[in-house]
């Protein structure tokens, strides 16, 4: 079955999944609205009402990034061919994998530096380099194409950034750059691992040099599965790259609701026209700021073919802390006087789908218990939120293969995210509270080796060698 096909079963699935919520959420009346024929004020009193109302009303604005969602997964391929080379990988420019790392999984860096070492070579690229950038020396064997970088305790960025932003910065410092203004610098994190189809869209991406900026797609259920509940609660993320994301990148070529802080691919003398000294508000969520201030300069982002990699976080708490740290870093790009008012609109967005995610679960709640009149525009706008369910269905789609599981795991896996959806809503729901109600004042390491089961550090207060995982 070619890409096309696939594509076009989806758009018949998506379809139905689309007119049976609207149906569902009255946006398309084929029968009576619940709330059809009642008195809300006589029901529920007058300051009820008034309560329900303003929660629908408010609820809409979650809706714009749910139009992006949809508009991605509908006008874009979502089953595209694996990608071919275009040209001879011996004529690529220069790439340099770049690993930042606070150097606590020493292990864990190596393996995954060799491995995505052997995905280069097998795919024919000479003309590349990895370099791991370490708050710790973790000694990694001297060998062609690979280069560690220690980060100086001692050492200060102009503005005072910190965490991977710092390391980052440090690497652009003359006297450790080497790299030239044509050469390509591709990061990830110290647990992304590359495949040949990524390996070979970047090249395809660079050789072309319509863009400055490129991103694709990660995956997370990839090998051995550490934490089963976290890892179909990211299938939501595998279906946002695939739809707002890739939305973004392909209409707009602007990433206005952000950028992921792995898999990003840049041209080198652009990353150092931007630098990554944003000082401490660009700290918790550099990825993000960067791509502000790349849309600021006027340079072009394109999606790029081939997915890689990563794990999903090993524990609840982890999980929680991800999503927390997630809320205060895009807040804090947000309200940066850094990034001018024009181009937050995506960031906007997401701050209020955030904001507006409790009262959304509310909503639903309300909708079922207390049915109120309303008119049909406006139950066919918030039915445009359940393509969110259906983003688990295909981030499932896209992560677990039948041939590798059996049908019938399979069929269970694709509908299990269905039944923890609820679950994954008190999770998110939690994660904004905390987001919230705490200050990132102390910093929470996420466990990241697999094979070896390290003690649990503690939180560890800010520093300026701390780096952000």
């Amino acid at each position: 079955m070619n890409s096309k096909v696939k594509h076009a079963i989806l758009v018949v699935i998506f379809t139905i999944h689309f007119l049976v919520s609207q149906m569902l959420a009255g946006g398309i009346r084929v029968f009576p609205p619940p709330g059809a024929g009642i008195d809300p004020v006589a029901k529920y009193g007058y300051t009820m009402t008034v309560i329900l109302y303003t929660i629908r009303i408010l609820v809409l604005g979650t809706v714009p990034l749910s139009i992006c969602n949809f508009l991605g997964l509908l006008f874009w391929n979502a089953f595209p061919d694996k990608p071919t080379l275009k040209s001879s990988p011996m004529l690529a420019p220069f790439v340099c994998f770049r690993v930042v790392t606070r150097g606590l999984f020493p292990d864990l860096v190596k393996k995954n530096v060799e491995r995505n070492h052997k995905i280069c070579s097998e795919v024919g690229l000479e003309n590349y380099i990895f370099e791991v950038v370490t708050d710790r020396q973790i000694d990694i064997p001297k060998q062609n194409h690979v280069r560690e970088i220690l980060v100086p305790m001692t050492y200060k960025t102009k503005k005072g950034s910190m965490y991977k932003a710092r390391a980052l910065q440090y690497c652009l410092e003359d006297g450790v750059n080497y790299i030239s203004d044509e050469d390509w610098i591709v990061h990830l994190d110290e647990e992304t691992l590359l495949t040949r189809d990524s390996v070979i869209g970047i090249l395809n991406f660079v050789n072309e040099g319509t863009h400055q900026f490129g991103q694709g797609v990660i995956t997370y259920a990839n090998e051995d599965i550490v934490a089963w509940i976290p890892t179909l609660g990211d299938l939501v993320r595998v279906g946002i790259d695939y739809g707002q994301n890739r939305f973004m990148f392909n209409y707009f070529h602007r990433p206005y609701v952000g950028l992921k802080g792995s898999y990003v691919v840049v041209n080198a003398g652009v990353e150092r026209k931007i630098t990554f000294d944003f000082g401490p508000e660009g700290s918790i969520a550099e990825d993000c700021f960067f791509a502000m201030k790349g849309i600021e300069d006027g340079y072009s982002f394109g999606w790029i073919d081939g997915d890689m990699w990563e794990k999903s976080p090993f524990s609840f708490y982890d999980w929680l802390k991800q999503r927390s740290r997630w809320v205060q870093g895009i807040v804090r790009v947000f309200v940066s006087g850094q990034i001018p008012r024009r181009q937050k609109w995506g960031l906007l967005f997401i701050i209020v789908g955030w904001a507006l995610f409790p009262l959304s679960t509310v909503n639903g709640i309300f909708t079922a218990l207390t049915p109120i009149p309303t008119p049909q525009w406006l139950d066919f706008l918030l039915g445009l939120n359940s393509v969110y369910i259906f983003l688990y269905i295909f981030g499932s789609l896209k992560s677990f293969s039948y041939a590798r599981l059996g049908y019938f795991r399979y069929i269970c896996l694709l509908l299990s995210p269905l039944l923890l959806i609820p679950f994954f809503v008190i999770i998110e729901n939690i994660a904004v509270i905390m987001a919230a109600v705490t200050n990132q004042g102390s910093f929470h390491i996420v466990e990241k080796d697999v094979s070896k089961s390290m003690k649990k550090p503690e939180n560890v207060k800010i520093s300026n060698n701390v780096n952000v995982v």
